[in-house]
């Protein structure tokens, strides 16, 4: 958990500097590998906790698309 933490952190750093707020050395290719380093961390969590990532995955995203939804509907009726 602790390495994917420093990962989060190397690829927050990454980002900046592909958005152009930082300057950082490695480009796309180490933005890439840190994204990678990142997924394989949580897929180890995932495993480790027994946790079934894709149907967690697949509620989350149902319970956000609804939540989205709920909200465009709520600023259209404001108007």
């Amino acid at each position: 958990m602790l390495g994917f933490v420093g990962d989060v952190g190397d690829l927050a750093k990454l980002v900046m500097a592909a958005e152009g707020t930082r300057s950082m050395p490695g480009g796309r290719e180490a933005l890439e590998h840190e994204l990678a380093d990142c997924l394989w961390s949580v897929l180890i969590l995932a495993h480790r906790y027994e946790v079934d990532l894709e149907a967690a995955f697949s509620k989350t995203m149902d319970e956000l698309k609804a939540i989205i939804a709920a909200r465009l509907v709520e600023r259209s009726t404001q108007r």
